[in-house]
């Protein structure tokens, strides 16, 4: 019997890798809508953050690689000797597939867990910004001439719409 995996709320950025002990054919079936979802035991997934396949498909770059380039998992995770022994079908699941809920997965005895890879983060934090050019309005102020011609613009701008609206205006009360 195989443990229930509860995936937390808001969960994000983590694979979980599942070896299927089945026939092709049912492995197969598992990328039909809803399916996948069955052998897990929940309601429902989102389809396209769960992929099933043969391992062989993966050729030279084996699942190993497959998982540190395509899903950014970090080398020092993955159990490459493991990895390389798997043969005949897998699943792979992405924490999104379960739409930020809370979710407890009862996994049919024909998936195995093999893994649970976080895919890397981007650190998105930064120290205090120290230049002097950071600083707000640091930026010389413009010379007097270019706001007076900038002033100069606006006004004939203005004027050449009020102008525009009293000639339409004269148009439409003689014709």
């Amino acid at each position: 019997m195989t443990e229930t995996i509860t995936i937390p709320a808001g969960e994000r950025g983590v694979l979980r890798l599942f070896a299927l002990d089945m026939p092709a054919q049912q492995a197969k079936f598992l990328r039909e809508p809803g399916a996948a979802a069955q052998v897990l035991g929940v309601e429902t997934l989102e389809a396209d953050q769960v992929e099933v396949f043969p391992v062989k498909d993966l050729d030279d770059l084996g699942l190993a690689g497959y998982l540190a380039e395509g899903y950014a998992i970090a080398p020092e995770q993955l159990d490459h000797d493991a990895l390389a022994a798997l043969t005949g079908w897998v699943l792979l699941l992405r924490s999104r597939a379960f739409g930020g809920q809370e979710t407890h997965l009862d996994p049919d005895p024909a998936l195995r867990l093999i893994g649970t890879y976080r895919e890397a983060v981007t650190d998105w934090s930064a120290g205090p910004l120290e230049a002097g050019s950071a600083a707000p309005y640091s930026a010389p102020p413009p010379p007097p001439r270019a706001l007076r011609r900038k002033a100069r613009g606006v006004g004939f701008a203005l004027f050449a719409v009020v102008m525009a609206l009293i000639v339409a205006l004269l148009a439409w009360w003689i014709a």
